[in-house]
């Protein structure tokens, strides 16, 4: 009778052991589930503001932007380059009975200046695209995509330059004054005008 007994009693207590173990498992691996499940939608809903394609509105207005920095830094560098120029050659001693590569050494120090004022021009597009980056870094990757993709309609909505005459001039032939949408509508117009002239004239 005792050892009925007690088996009953050993089952029960470890029946007790065991029950809170089957309870506690499923909510673990529920909320492991769940969390793995919301994980892609946060990366997915990511991944897809990331891969905003910008609008051609934008990017033409960021184009216009990027045309003022490379003026603004022309102007710049131009009045840096002839400045320094000026700098430099006002220490130079000038002997007016010797002449520098046949020229009056006058002529050659003014000639001398206006090279350091263009170099300076020359170098202002680089320093503007340079500040232009650092302003817009964020979206420079898709500014060059559409600058690939703005070259491609500009080079196959263009006309021949060939054809041109002092009564009909190519119409903004690389598309530099484009600055909307609208603007780009009126250069496809002039170009359509300047086929049919050529064609009248032909």
């Amino acid at each position: 009778m005792l050892s009925k007994s007690v088996i009953p009693l050993r089952t029960s207590a470890l029946s007790l052991r065991l029950a809170p173990i089957a309870y506690t498992a499923p909510s673990l691996h529920r909320h492991a589930f769940s969390s793995a499940a919301s994980t892609p939608d946060t990366t997915t809903a990511a991944t897809t503001t990331d891969h905003v394609k910008l609008d051609w509105d934008a990017f033409l207005r960021l184009r216009k932007v990027r045309r003022r920095y490379n003026l603004v830094s022309s102007i710049f560098g131009s009045m840096l380059g002839t400045s320094a120029g000026i700098g430099y050659l006002a220490n130079k001693e000038i002997d007016p009975s010797q002449m520098i590569m046949g020229m009056d050494p006058l002529i050659m120090f003014g000639l001398a200046t206006l090279s350091c004022g263009a170099v300076g021009w020359l170098a202002g597009p680089v320093l503007g695209s340079r500040a232009f980056g650092l302003m817009n870094g964020k979206h420079m990757a898709q500014i060059a995509e559409r600058e690939r993709e703005f070259l491609q309609h500009i080079k196959r909505n263009r006309v021949d330059p060939s054809f041109q005459s002092f009564s009909n001039p190519v119409p903004d032939y690389y598309g530099e004054k484009i600055g909307s949408v609208k603007q780009y509508r009126q250069w496809l117009k002039d170009q359509r005008a300047y086929n049919r002239k050529s064609k009248n004239f032909l």
